[in-house]
């Protein structure tokens, strides 16, 4: 007892008997509060582990869920971005004023849809003009098919010339020859013979002459014949000019290459537009089908591959925020290689984006569903705890007891998790109300429903 108790205990003598005997009473008042609080305070730990106040421990209110098979899929989860299904530039073919523009700016357009008129009318008289060089080609190869059979018919004419002066070549030499033996024998004169030697000889020049003539002749029907195909070859050509000039013509209606919505109108009705300029005059953005590009890490390649060699893949893409149902594509473009820097893969999904909800440029939650884990036994995800030796849960023993028991887990989805090893179908877990909990803890559980 210390030296201050002491003095407590025992009044100074000099106090009077009327303060000693009040000091002791107080001291006596304050022992019997502190063993009144003792009591009460032991009362309440013995009511705090058995309602009954038998001593046993009090069960901690908890909710169960009951371990079950289903088949899971097999999900990658990333963000992407979509793109157009395609780009297209509308520029102008061809240089002049704007006349008239067909559209509100984006605006939904079909293909085919006349976007802007041109001034035609340059055009128009190009084509004019073409159409006339073409009937005057036509008719120089109608006057140059004349000119060859003119010539045709003068190189038959010669040759009937040929014949003819040759007939009579021959006739007057067969003549020379029977004066010059009549000569022979005395019964002409030499004058005579002469005179039809020299009448042979002359029809032989003029047969040399006729050869000659049909020679030329049918120099003549070459030369009518290269003239004939030079103006058929001017027909071609001017027929080419015709074609060129509707396609020119044909440049100053642009109409709409393909389906889709009109970007911003970089040129108003009545400027001067110009041929292929670096500025496009609209551009359409095609998003009915749609792209969608996300990447994935390398390390998934390889069962990428795998999964995809068995069929298509479905890949799901829903915008942040968005109530309403993921839209619904599948994969159709895996990059040729790993961007080094990443170290992930390009990969693109098309979507019929038929209610146009997805537009380019925007960022969206990407789930691509590589293939479905069946027999899977999955628990809800609020079971599973973390601790020193990875991850556990609570299971519920037959004495209504828990046992913290450590599990293998596989992939998260909706809310449910795979347990690869660890866990039975049919073991009751802890899913809210494990945080009071430690091993061998007593439980009092709701109705185990289970996983869904």
């Amino acid at each position: 007892m210390s030296q201050r108790t002491q003095r407590f205990l025992a009044p100074s003598c000099s106090m009077t008997p009327h303060w000693r005997f009040t000091a002791i009473r107080s001291f006596r008042q304050c022992l019997l509060l502190i063993l009144t609080l003792g009591s009460l305070t032991a009362c309440a730990a013995s009511e705090a582990q058995s309602p009954s106040g038998g001593g046993e421990k009090r069960a901690v209110p908890i909710v169960a869920a009951v371990a079950s098979r289903k088949t899971m899929p097999l999900l990658v989860q990333t963000t992407g971005t979509v793109q157009a299904y395609s780009t297209i530039a509308v520029k102008s073919q061809i240089e002049g004023m704007l006349m008239r523009v067909n559209f509100q700016e984006g605006q939904r357009v079909q293909k085919g849809d006349l976007l802007f008129q041109i001034d035609a009318r340059p055009l128009q008289a190009a084509l004019a003009q073409a159409r006339s060089d073409r009937a005057k080609a036509i008719a120089q190869v109608a006057q140059a098919q004349a000119q060859l059979a003119q010539a045709q018919a003068q190189v038959n004419q010669a040759k009937a010339t040929v014949a003819k002066d040759v007939a009579q070549a021959r006739n007057a030499d067969v003549q020379a020859q029977r004066y010059e033996s009549l000569l022979n024998q005395g019964a002409t004169s030499r004058e005579q013979a002469d005179q039809f030697r020299t009448t042979a000889t002359a029809q032989q020049a003029t047969v040399t002459a006729d050869q000659s003539a049909v020679g030329n002749a049918l120099a003549a029907v070459e030369s009518a014949r290269a003239n004939l195909q030079s103006t058929q070859a001017a027909v071609t050509a001017a027929d080419a000019a015709v074609d060129n000039a509707q396609v020119q013509l044909s440049y100053a209606s642009i109409y709409a290459p393909s389906e889709g919505q009109l970007g911003q109108l970089n040129v108003n009705q009545g400027n001067l537009v110009e041929a292929n300029s670096s500025m496009p005059l609209v551009t359409i953005s095609q998003i009915q089908p749609i792209y969608v590009e996300f990447s994935i890490p390398q390390r998934q390649l390889a069962d990428l591959k795998r999964y995809q060699a068995s069929g298509s893949l479905r890949v799901e893409a829903k915008p942040p925020q968005d109530q309403g149902a993921a839209a619904q594509g599948e994969l159709v473009f895996v990059d040729s290689g790993v961007d080094a820097t990443t170290g992930t893969i390009k990969l693109k999904a098309r979507f019929a984006n038929q209610d146009g909800r997805l537009t380019p440029g925007q960022f969206v939650n990407v789930v691509l569903q590589l293939t479905q884990e069946p027999n899977a036994i999955v628990v809800p995800a609020p079971a599973l705890q973390t601790g020193q030796q990875g991850a556990f849960v609570y299971v519920i023993q037959p004495d209504q007891t828990v046992e913290a028991r450590n599990v293998t887990m596989g992939q998260t989805n909706n809310n449910l998790t795979v347990i690869k090893t660890g866990l039975q179908v049919g073991d009751r877990v802890v899913v809210d109300g494990q945080f009071n909990l430690t091993p061998g803890a007593k439980v009092r559980e709701g109705a185990a429903t289970e996983s869904q």
